[in-house]
């Protein structure tokens, strides 16, 4: 850790911010959400949004461009660029993307948290953003801080040791 602790910067659901080191991100009950921490590790600029649904397309309400893996993380690279990160530096750890309740079904519909995971996956991939780690998946909520200064994705699950990715 750093010996300097900086701000603990809140991003809401549906939601996203920025921030430098010694400052730190955070989002908390990641359910079928899925958090996207991205990193300029030179300029120690790192973003967080927190994802909700995966296609602003499929929606009518979809102007808040934050609830959307398509547009938030475009909008996301945007305030990160205005603050000097480089999109071919950017690197991406992600978390979350639980499916929060027993359903034996192959509807789409209740597959939020799988088609979160897959929608930031292919963004990232179209964006040539590599994911250094991830912890999605399973059946339990997250809540994640990303630490711009070393890189660290800390995750907390109830019942589960705290992992740093």
């Amino acid at each position: 850790m750093v010996a300097t602790m900086g701000e603990m910067i809140k991003v809401g659901m549906a939601d996203l911010n920025i921030c430098i080191a010694p400052d730190a991100l955070t989002t908390l009950g990641l359910g079928s959400c899925v958090g996207v921490a991205l990193y300029d590790a030179q300029m120690r600029i790192a973003g967080l949004v927190h994802i909700m649904l995966p296609d602003s397309s499929k929606v009518r309400q979809n102007e808040n461009k934050a609830k959307f893996a398509d547009t938030g993380i475009e909008l996301l690279i945007e305030r990160m660029k205005e603050r000097g990160a480089a999109v071919n530096r950017l690197t991406a750890k992600i978390a979350g993307g639980a499916q929060m309740f027993a359903f034996k079904s192959d509807n789409d519909m209740l597959r939020v948290g799988q088609r979160n995971v897959e929608a930031v996956k292919q963004k990232l991939a179209q964006l040539n953003i590599k994911i250094l780690a991830e912890d999605t998946g399973l059946n339990y909520g997250r809540t994640v801080e990303f630490y711009p200064a070393n890189g660290d994705f800390v995750i907390k699950s109830v019942g589960k040791p705290v992992q740093t990715i």
